[in-house]
């Protein structure tokens, strides 16, 4: 991709990954990504803001081959997918200073070996002119390392804000025109990197409310010309309450679990209640994340395996666990062949969850009447908390 224009004498660069379907050997990336970088020619001075992915360097540096001189290089996020390509840029331009927080600083001498006296430190709201063109840090620890911090460009009124509000879509296009698409792709962005820091980004928003934002520029996806439409979204996520949700993550072995978790959707559908349902043999463990944004219940579905929960329904209970959902509510289902202790295992690896537990409901071998009677008065507890909660 050539670097295109965002505004007067503003570019964006970078690199489209078409290909790329897992982030950190973990999260699942459905529609590919891309590494945005920012390129601000000011009267004075000009600023790259951001690097991209290091296989992704040859497209950079011939995007910034007619580049003569740069004079800052700002480090929003010390994580390599932004940062990696930066030493190499720094050869290219050796009179640039990395701008970075003092936390940041640290890390990219750890993760890049970057010299220490290439960094300029900028503390919380520290400015830089770059002639007629002015550039605000504001700090937004925690989205999602603790030294991260975003750009405002106070002329122009663009926010440039790295991974906050980013998406990873893989696009030609350079701004948002499929609102539903971004929506869905930011989702699943907050729900596996932003939603354990909750109570941090509402402080972030509350800070960046400040300014009269016309254009949110990230480092993932594709650029908000109408900001409103993100901002909206975050704060719904950030601090709307769950919702008349049900998440229920299973695996079954020998059908039995099967049959009691097809039981207890019907129950719970029957009684007004939404159920976002997770084989986690063949689940996108990014789908999973998404729906525990809005999850009021959650219920496991698991078999007995050497005397424990399966070790699929295991991994979603730490899952869960890290990424701090405000669920409610709590119960597990499933059958076992001789015995176990499944419910006090899971209950243990779940300390983050502020959940009430409900009652779970286990069979011995195949499900009887008696088990989808027990599945029944569960789905009748689950529809009653809601309702009394208010979660519709």
């Amino acid at each position: 991709m050539f670097a295109r224009k965002i505004s007067d004498r503003i570019f964006c660069l970078g690199s489209v990954d078409w290909d790329r379907r897992l982030f950190d050997a973990l999260i699942p990336l459905p529609d590919g990504t891309s590494y945005n970088a920012y390129l601000i020619n000011g009267s004075e001075k000009t600023v790259l803001l951001d690097a991209v992915d290091p296989p992704m360097a040859p497209e950079l540096m011939a995007q910034l081959r007619d580049v003569p001189k740069i004079d800052f290089v700002v480090s929003h996020h010390a994580e390599q997918d932004h940062s990696g390509t930066i030493p190499k840029i720094l050869d290219t331009y050796p009179e640039a200073k990395l701008v970075c927080t003092p936390k940041a600083k640290g890390m990219l001498v750890d993760l890049l070996q970057i010299p220490d006296e290439k960094c300029k430190t900028v503390e919380d709201g520290e400015s830089v002119s770059l002639g007629d063109k002015t550039l605000k840090f504001i700090y937004t620890p925690w989205v999602h390392w603790p030294e991260t911090m975003v750009t405002w460009l106070e002329e122009d009124r663009i926010l440039f804000s790295c991974d906050f509000f980013g998406s990873h879509i893989a696009s030609t296009d350079l701004f948002v025109t499929d609102e539903g698409r971004v929506y869905e792709a930011a989702k699943r962005y907050f729900a596996e990197i932003m939603m354990p820091f909750r109570s941090i980004i509402k402080k972030n928003l509350e800070k960046l409310a400040l300014y009269p934002i016309e254009m949110i520029a990230p480092s993932h996806g594709q650029i908000y010309a109408n900001p409103a439409f993100i901002l909206d979204a975050y704060n719904d996520w950030v601090n709307g309450t769950p919702k008349n949700v049900v998440v229920l993550p299973y695996v079954s072995m020998h059908e039995s679990t099967k049959q009691m978790v097809d039981h207890l959707v019907a129950s719970l559908v029957d009684k007004g209640v939404r159920v976002e349902l997770f084989n986690l043999a063949v689940t996108d463990i990014g789908k999973l994340a998404m729906a525990l944004v809005d999850a009021a219940t959650i219920v496991v579905g698991t078999p007995t395996v050497l005397a424990g929960p399966h070790p699929y329904a295991a991994y979603a209970a730490f899952l869960a666990n890290a990424l701090r959902p405000e669920a409610k509510f709590l119960s597990i289902v499933g059958s076992y062949g001789w015995g176990g202790k499944t419910v006090e295992i899971l209950a243990g690896m779940i300390p983050n969850l502020k959940v009430e537990v409900l009652d779970p409901v286990l069979c011995k071998g195949v499900p009887s009447q008696a088990t989808f009677t027990g599945l029944d008065e569960l789905a009748a507890t689950i529809a009653k908390k809601h309702a009394e909660n208010g979660f519709t």
